[in-house]
């Protein structure tokens, strides 16, 4: 297939769901998800769409007022914090079901941020649950 043809599909597509490229209102955001919801559904064969509408869906929702609120807290996050707290969820852990961090008044501590980890903490961490210590940072 020539760049005339691929051009021509590619404005075919565009007009026909100008969302793919450029998420503008709320209801271009809505397509878009529904859409992702399909493709997602056959993801093998249609990764250069979603990645693509990825793009779009994330353009919109960290500029969207609607996402404000969200993405100030989210920026706010301590990453170390917030990673000890996925590892805590996904392997149903209690303040007292992490040695590598000592006692249970630390981890509290530490997930209250009033303490914060060491790097001691994070190796062990790293090392128990085979993660990148970058998720720390």
């Amino acid at each position: 297939m020539g760049f005339a043809a691929i051009k021509e599909h590619a404005c075919e597509l565009f007009n026909e769901a100008p969302f793919i490229s450029q998420i503008r209102n709320e209801s271009d955001y809505t397509q878009a998800l529904a859409l992702m919801d399909e493709l997602i559904e056959d993801y093998d064969n249609q990764k250069p769409l979603i990645h693509i509408l990825s793009a779009s869906i994330a353009c919109w929702e960290n500029k969207s007022p609607e996402f404000k609120s969200f993405n100030d807290r989210i920026e706010k996050i301590d990453s170390g914090i917030a990673t000890l707290k996925v590892i805590m969820e996904q392997y149903e852990l209690g303040v007292g079901d992490l040695p590598e961090i000592g006692s249970k008044s630390l981890v509290s501590r530490i997930l209250n941020g009033q303490r914060r980890l060491t790097r001691n903490h994070i190796e062990a961490l790293c090392k128990r649950y085979k993660i990148s210590p970058a998720l720390f940072f």
